[in-house]
């Protein structure tokens, strides 16, 4: 199929063939540990671990012209350590890891190595960088950017949704760098962090939107709303119109909403009836919010415009634009909650975009289907956040 893949025996030293892939020598300088080799062009990406089940990954490239090693700068948490892994190439890309001897959800991973991601942070770094992407079976629900001038009711709108729909949503934890207060709780309240980590992970891409205010750091990191995602919930992010702008520039996938008065004299009007604010702020609101709403019509920032005229309508119309009277489960859901992903598997074969993923375990005693499709057509993410939209199902 004109991919190379070769597997160094620990105990020979030898290169033998797995299923289905061409194999091309390669001498690869390693003794007592687990290689895969795989070329894309001139270069041959090397993933190796040893037989310490608790070793990290590591990942060399060889420059087949120069003939030469490099040890590219790695972003993203990489897998956990298990006993072995079987890889096969996805595209030019981005390099799939399968990991032995955890369940099927928490083994499937990606190795970024050309990906615009990649790219973006091999030019900022000045160095070869590649990153870690754990895939994910299922689309999972795009997160929310609800954005709107103060005094709009975005806040009213979101508390409605939380109350209604309390196991349906959820808030990214931001992360600041000012020291907790009394009764806060790091992790619940705020991820409580260091300038210089977090001005790192800024760099790195890790983060969605921040800004600096009163010498402090604050920031919506991917990590923090992929966590909200991952416990089946959808994220919403209350961020003003420059924070939507970051989020929309970034690597996640969302709904861009703007709700917006309907004249911004009742915007006025709103601002003045709250009486908590004096004729000073109520000015500094005044022009930001009419800074807001001419930026609202930027090309390709927000998805829906919502008129606030009548809060219940208002409100019905953004339970349309989430779908949430369209109640339906995934597929590939039902097939994780049926507890048939407790099997180890491993590649078998790969045609196009179809991954066949063989179990090792016994399928009389686990219950389990012993072949697997593994669908990547619909991919979407990735590195620094999650690699979404695997489909997966059983092969008869």
């Amino acid at each position: 199929m004109g991919h190379d893949l070769r597997r160094l025996c620990p105990d020979h030293g030898a290169f033998y063939e797995a299923p289905e892939f061409r194999v091309e020598s390669v001498a690869l300088e390693s003794k007592d540990c687990l290689q895969n080799a795989i070329d894309i062009g001139d270069k041959t990406y090397v993933i190796s671990r040893s037989d310490d089940p608790k070793s990290s990954i590591t990942i060399k490239i060889l420059d087949k012209l120069t003939r030469t090693w490099v040890v590219p700068t790695v972003l993203g948490a990489p897998p956990n350590p298990t006993s072995s892994h079987s890889v096969v190439l996805v595209n030019n890309e981005k390099i799939l890891i399968i990991e032995k001897g955890v369940p099927l959800k928490d083994s499937i991973w990606f190795l970024e190595v050309d990906t615009p991601f990649v790219k973006q942070q091999s030019k900022i770094k000045g160095t070869v960088v590649v990153a870690w992407s754990k895939g994910v079976i299922g689309e999972g629900q795009k997160p929310v950017v609800i954005s709107g001038p103060s005094g709009v009711g975005k806040g009213t709108l979101i508390a409605k949704l939380m109350k209604e729909y309390p196991s349906k949503f959820g808030f990214s934890v931001s992360h600041t760098t000012r020291a907790p207060r009394e009764k806060e709780i790091d992790g619940v309240h705020y991820h409580f962090t260091e300038r210089s980590k977090i001005e790192e992970e800024i760099s790195e891409g890790k983060f969605l939107e921040f800004a600096h205010v009163h010498g402090n750091v604050y920031g919506t990191s991917i990590e923090a709303v992929e966590s909200v995602t991952d416990e089946g919930k959808r994220c919403i992010l209350d961020i003003d119109v420059q924070g939507a702008r970051s989020v929309r520039a970034s690597s996640l996938e969302a709904i861009f909403i703007f709700v917006c008065p309907p004249s911004f004299e009742e915007l006025e009007k709103r601002l003045r009836a709250r009486g908590t604010e004096t004729e000073e702020q109520i000015q500094k609101r005044l022009r930001n919010a009419r800074a807001e709403l001419d930026q609202s019509n930027s090309p390709g920032l927000f998805d829906h415009l919502l008129v606030n005229d009548d809060l219940e309508a208002c409100y019905e119309n953004l339970k349309k634009l989430l779908s949430l009277y369209d109640d339906h489960e995934d597929s590939n859901d039902s097939f994780i909650k049926d507890g048939k992903e407790t099997a180890c598997y491993s590649i078998l074969s790969k045609t196009n975009s179809e991954i066949l993923l063989q179990s090792e375990t016994n399928e009389a005693e686990k219950g389990t289907t012993n072949l697997l499709s593994l669908d990547l057509s619909s991919l979407s993410g990735g590195a620094p956040g999650r690699t979404r939209g695997l489909k997966i199902s059983p092969v008869n």
